[in-house]
Parts: structure tokens; C-alpha cells; sequence
């Protein structure tokens, strides 16, 4: 029964962006009619004309997106199997929720109109005979990339169960090659043993039963005691091979066939007994054969009387004799497999008026033995061999460049971690190359690879603990998995610090401008101790609101993170609303002043790296029994005041720049070594010498 336009789908995740979608497809639909097959599949009516389908892809397929969720698209085909329209009515993305504006994901689904269903379509890159390429959209590069396989997908998908393209498992293999090089005297009866000649017999009652509850029930009904009696018995081979065709056709006619067969072209030889004719006494010259026909890979096609030659004289030993005998040429165009089965459909045709006919098929299946034919391997290009694997290899395929860059980088840092005690004795070089790796880290690693972590994927895998873990759903973005593994090894050797300080592009961006502030002589300002210490609770109130909001609500706490102004300074490099960038902006500006105030009192990622810091292994940072009393050079120095008054390091707030450790090598800058390096000069270093170490007052 139909439905009213304005009724909801079988589905009903959101009948009015469906609705909105069908309608500017086909503005002239009035009905909608779920498919009695599949209810999932909507019929689109304008009138009594069929104009299309359409459907939600979350029925079909449920890839999970950057959020760990599948989207919901409403895709819409019309009868030739080309996509109409498509809009994704649902999903999850932390980009698109507070981010990218909506609009420009409709833009960019709107590309697909157009695209046949079984079409390869790819993100990026550029159009060729066997691709389509649509353009990507900056910032949601995963996202779109499963759009992308979404909608072809399940169009796919739909399309073949619509009859309206080839199915995906109905892909051809490579053609088989016959072996003409060989030759075994066979016999009719080795033949029909080994499936080299086949039969199909079909009786006069076993026809009659074909045609019950059909308008020929009746007609020509054979009688009781002749339903046993063969209205058909018939046989089929194939004539290429030499075993089979020279041993049933014999020498001279087997060479004059294979001299009349041009490349590409395969011949059968089909021979029957009984009442019922293949050829058809209806057969004039010219016309097709259509009693007939081949059927495979789900193509069928008929025979004409120029792919006809009669055969009279036949050789093999112990052959019957026939009534009927032909052989028929396969032509060129039908690209047939003479390895892959195939089936000879034969038609039985029942008169049941002047111009009336019923007619039932039936099939004779035929498989060329296998020492016969021989078939290359497969022959797949990357990206055929890409098409079918899950999406988060295509990713990590798709970003092999960045990812080897990033294990570059990564290498990098560990060297510069490991020999930290050689590096800090060579200040001058150290900061030129942490400068460097800075560079990278924003340039690179940030407004290139996108590969800024927020708290929101804290949240994401908290969520998926709860809800159900998917590792697809953190490997979908490979810049992501390898950072936060780089990390979580990171946090175990080192604490928090060095992603804080190394590897975070917003970080670097802070300290960057920082840095050249300094260089232009703007005034710096240190926080009180006391406030600077309280100041630090705020991030950590900010975690827990987060973490508690996300138990209820996902969505709302995404929206709540807008607090890191990652996603605009370094995602979306600023191209966003005025509120957005005027946040981040403010928090660069007050940088200038006193270097990474947001990343100490605001940052709820910090916060919560910063919790499982207390589990490091080691403490990689030196410090002296006189760091704190009587000399607090360094922490007067320490621009984000992670060194207590009494000289210890709070590896929970460093951000491992290595200025204390520089200091702590520098016999001409800390006190303690000062001290040391004049006893020596001056000979005061005897016991009854000692010198008072000078106490380091810094306002």
C-alpha cells in the first residue's frame, strides 16, 4: 500500500531531512512506496511513473565515523542507477558539531549527483578512466572520507539489489586461456564421465509441471501413461579444446572449425533427441534462435543464423545418434570465459492464443573440466586491492607520507630526550634546534597533518570503554593513534611534559610567539607563586565538568571543549565565526605577556595527561641539594613556573623547554658550579677552605 509524501520511512531517524532530500531529486513525487522485498528501499512515485529510489544508508552500512559513530546519509537513485541526491541528516563529528559549517559538508556530498552507483570514487587526486575524484574538504579530511564510502557503498549496494548495476560479488575474473596444446583420445562415454559433454533431459510430464498455475496449464497436457517419454534429450560441449572437439568432430572438421573461429570467439556443439526441437520450426534465415540462449556473469545472449553451421558427420566412439545437430559460434562481443561455468537456457513455448504465449526455461549448467583451461592470477592495482580493504588501512594508506615524516620527527625527539645531558651542555645549539622541532611541530604536525590531540578523544575512548570498544575507531586517523601512542609511552619515561612541550602545535604556536615577542622587547609579567598555584585547579575543574557532561551527553561535551581553541587556530587556521577566533586570538595575545597561560591554567587535555604523569619511570631532569635554598635561579627562570620555591620540579606542570637543565651544566651561570669552578682556580676547594655560595636574588 502506498504511502503519503509526508509520511515517515521505514527507518525513522529523521523523516524530514528525507523528506526535504526526495523532494529536491523529484520535486514531482507524490507517493512513496517501501519495496515488498526490502522495506528499507523507498519506491518514488510522481503519479503512476517510477522516477527513483531512495533510502538510509545507516539500514545498509554502519562504518563508524571520526567520532566512533556511523553516519546517517539519505541517498537518493533514479532507474538508471545514478545518484540523484545525497545529505548526510545525521552524525557525530566533533568538526561539523562546533566547526565546520554544515553547509559546506552539503557542498560537498553534492558532487555525487550524477555518479552511477558501481562508480570508484575516490577524496583527492585527480579524475582517470577507472576513478572519479571529488574534492576533499579541509579540516575533515576522515570525515569525508567516510562520506565517501558511505554513499558508494550502499549505493553500490542498493543498485544491485535493484537489478540497476552489477553486484559487487559478480566481478569477473581474469578470462581463462583453453589449452590447444594437448590431445587425448576420448570416447562419447569418457566424455560425459569427466563433464566434458553434458545433458540435460527433459520429459513430457516434467514439462507439463512446469506450466501449472500458469494460462498453459492444460494445453497440451501430455497423458498419463507417456509423461516418462523424453520431450527433449540434449546434450552440449565445448569445441575448442582439442580432447573434446577433434574427438567428436574428427580431424579435418576440427581444423577447418578452428580455421574459422577469429580471436575471441569459442564454439559448442549442441545435439538433442526427442519430439521438441532446439532450433524451432518457426527458424528463418536471418532471424535468432529463440528456442536458445547462453547465459553467464548474468549476461545472456542468442544465436543468429550466421553463428550457425550444421553438423552431420560426428567421430566419437560410442556416440548415440542424433536427431538434431548444430554447432554455434559464441562471437567476440559477449567477453565469454570459456573457463568460468555457463548455462544453455532452453525455452519450451506454450500457445495460449492467436498471439498469446507462455514460456519456462530451463537450464543446462556446463563447467569446462579443469585440466583443460588454465586462468592467470588476478591482476589488481593498488587501488583495486585498497577498494576492498576496511577504511582505516585505506587511511593509513592514503597518509603513508605524513605518517613516515611524523616517525622522522618522533625519532628526532627521542634523540634529543635520550642525550639531553650532551645537547643541554651546548645551549646555544639546543635552542636552535628546539626553535626548529617547534617549527615542525606547528607547521607539520599541526596546519598540515591535522594532528593536534584534544581532550575530546580522551573523552572518545573513555566513551568506548563504557560503551563498547572498537579499535577501527581510533585507527581511522593514523596521525592521531601514532601521537597518542607516542604518548602514552611518553607519559610512562618522561611524564606529560614533553607532548606538552614538543609535540602539541598549539603549544608551539604559544611559544613561538612568545619568543618573538621577547625578541621585540615586549614586557613579560610572572603570576604570583601563590595565585600561580591555585590558578592551576581551574584546568583540572574544567576535565571533570567535561567528563561528567560526556556521560550523558557526547555531543554537549564536544560543544563544551570549544574551550580549546585548537580546532580554530590550528585545524581550521582560523577560518571560522568571529567568536571563535576572537577566543583564540585573545588567549595568543595574552601569550605575548607571559608565555603559555592558557596551556597552564585552561587546557583540560594537559589536565588530563598530566593525572597519569605520576607513574613516570624516571626522573630525567637533575636537580642539587641547593636548588631551593639557598639558590632559586632556575626557578625564577621557569617560564611556565613549574619549580616550587623549595627547588623540586612538578612534573605534572613542566613543560620540559630543558632552560633548568641547561643552567644546572653551566659552570658560568649556576651558583653551585660557580662556586666549584672558582675553588679550583683559587685553590679554596681544601677542606678548611670552604666558600659561601652567593645567593641569587631575582626580581
Amino acid at each position: 500500500m502506498a504511502m503519503a509524501l509526508n509520511a515517515a520511512p521505514v527507518t525513522e531517524y529523521d523523516p524530514v531531512a528525507g523528506r526535504q532530500v526526495i523532494q529536491k531529486a523529484f520535486p514531482t513525487v507524490t507517493t512513496v512506496v517501501p519495496r515488498e522485498d526490502n522495506r528499507a528501499i523507498q519506491e518514488l512515485y510522481a503519479g503512476d511513473e517510477l522516477k527513483g529510489y531512495a533510502y538510509q544508508s545507516l539500514d545498509f552500512i554502519q562504518t563508524p565515523a571520526y567520532s566512533g559513530k556511523p553516519l546517517n546519509i539519505v541517498v537518493v537513485l533514479d532507474t538508471d542507477g545514478k545518484i540523484v541526491s545525497s545529505r548526510v541528516i545525521e552524525h557525530h563529528e566533533p568538526i561539523l558539531l562546533v566547526g565546520i559549517p554544515e553547509s559546506k559538508l552539503h557542498d560537498f556530498t553534492d558532487q555525487y549527483v550524477g555518479l552511477a552507483a558501481d562508480q570508484r570514487v575516490t577524496v583527492g587526486g585527480t579524475t582517470s578512466e577507472h576513478k572519479v575524484a571529488v574534492d576533499g574538504l579541509s579540516g575533515a579530511t576522515v570525515t569525508v572520507m567516510v562520506v565517501n564510502e558511505v554513499i558508494m557503498k550502499s549505493a553500490h549496494r542498493v543498485g544491485a539489489e535493484l537489478g540497476l548495476v552489477q553486484s559487487l560479488s559478480d566481478d569477473r575474473p581474469p578470462a581463462a586461456s583453453v589449452q590447444t596444446d594437448s590431445f587425448q583420445e576420448k570416447g562419447w562415454q569418457a566424455l560425459t564421465d569427466e563433464g566434458s559433454v553434458r545433458q540435460l533431459k527433459l520429459t513430457r510430464g516434467q514439462a507439463d509441471d512446469a506450466f501449472k498455475g500458469t494460462d498453459a496449464e492444460g494445453i497440451d497436457t501430455t497423458p498419463p501413461k507417456q509423461r516418462g517419454k523424453p520431450l527433449i534429450d540434449l546434450y552440449i560441449a565445448y569445441l575448442d579444446v582439442p580432447t573434446i572437439g577433434r574427438n567428436l568432430l574428427g580431424e579435418s572438421q576440427f581444423q577447418w572449425l578452428t580455421s574459422e573461429l577469429k580471436e575471441g570467439e569459442h564454439a559448442i556443439a549442441v545435439m538433442a533427441n526427442g519430439e521438441y526441437s532446439f532450433k524451432g520450426s518457426g527458424y528463418v534465415r536471418g532471424g535468432i534462435f529463440d528456442r536458445i540462449q547462453i547465459r553467464q556473469f548474468g549476461d545472456t545472449f542468442n544465436f543468429r543464423d550466421l553463428d550457425f553451421y550444421r553438423l552431420s558427420d560426428v567421430y566419437a566412439e560410442g556416440m548415440p545418434d542424433f536427431k538434431e545437430m548444430a554447432i554455434f559460434i559464441i562471437r567476440q562481443q559477449y567477453k565469454f570465459d570459456p573457463g568460468s561455468e555457463w548455462t544453455l537456457e532452453l525455452t519450451v513455448k506454450r500457445q495460449t492464443g492467436p498471439l498469446d504465449s507462455e514460456f519456462q526455461v530451463f537450464p543446462l549448467t556446463y563447467q569446462l573440466p579443469d585440466q583443460y583451461y588454465t586462468r592467470p592470477e588476478p591482476v589488481m592495482t593498488e587501488e583495486d586491492m585498497l577498494a576492498d580493504q576496511p577504511m582505516w588501512v585505506q587511511m593509513w594508506h592514503q597518509r603513508e607520507f605524513q605518517i613516515v615524516v611524523l616517525g622522522i620527527g618522533i625519532g628526532v625527539l627521542l634523540f634529543i630526550l635520550f642525550f639531553q645531558d650532551w645537547l643541554v651542555q651546548k645551549p646555544r645549539m639546543l635552542r636552535w634546534i628546539r626553535h626548529a622541532f617547534l617549527t615542525y611541530t606547528l607547521f607539520f604536525i599541526g596546519w598540515y597533518a591535522l594532528g593536534q590531540l584534544s581532550i575530546v578523544n580522551v573523552l572518545t575512548f573513555v566513551n568506548s570503554l563504557i560503551s563498547g570498544f572498537s579499535w577501527e575507531t581510533f585507527l581511522i586517523d593514523p596521525m592521531l593513534f601514532v601521537l597518542w601512542a607516542v604518548v602514552a609511552g611518553i607519559i610512562l619515561l618522561w611524564g606529560r611534559a614533553v607532548y606538552c612541550g614538543w609535540l602539541c602545535p598549539f603549544g608551539a604556536l604559544q611559544e613561538l610567539l612568545n619568543e618573538i615577542a621577547r625578541k621585540l622587547r615586549v614586557p613579560q609579567y610572572s603570576v604570583p607563586f601563590a595565585w600561580h598555584e591555585r590558578l592551576w585547579a581551574i584546568k583540572y575543574i574544567i576535565l571533570l565538568v567535561l567528563f561528567g557532561v560526556s556521560l550523558d551527553s557526547m555531543a554537549t561535551a564536544e560543544r563544551l571543549a570549544e574551550v580549546e581553541p585548537f580546532k580554530t587556530a590550528i585545524t581550521l587556521k582560523f577560518d571560522r565565526s568571529w567568536p571563535f577566533v576572537t577566543y583564540a586570538v585573545l588567549l595568543l595575545v595574552v601569550n605575548l605577556f607571559t608565555r603559555k597561560a592558557f596551556c597552564r591554567y585552561l587546557c583540560p587535555l594537559g589536565a588530563a595527561l598530566a593525572l597519569p604523569t605520576k607513574l613516570r619511570v624516571f626522573d630525567w631532569l637533575k636537580r642539587r641539594k641547593e636548588c631551593g635554598n639557598p639558590c632559586r635561579l632556575c626557578d625564577h627562570e621557569c617560564e611556565v613556573q613549574a619549580i616550587h620555591p623549595d627547588g623540586h620540579i612538578n612534573y605534572m606542570e613542566c613543560h620540559y623547554c630543558l632552560d633548568c637543565q641547561m643552567t644546572y651544566f653551566d659552570d658560568h651561570k649556576c651558583p653551585p658550579l660557580i662556586v666549584k669552578r672558582r675553588g679550583k682556580r683559587r685553590g679554596h676547594n681544601a677542606p678548611g677552605h670552604p666558600e659561601e655560595i652567593p645567593v641569587v636574588q631575582v626580581t
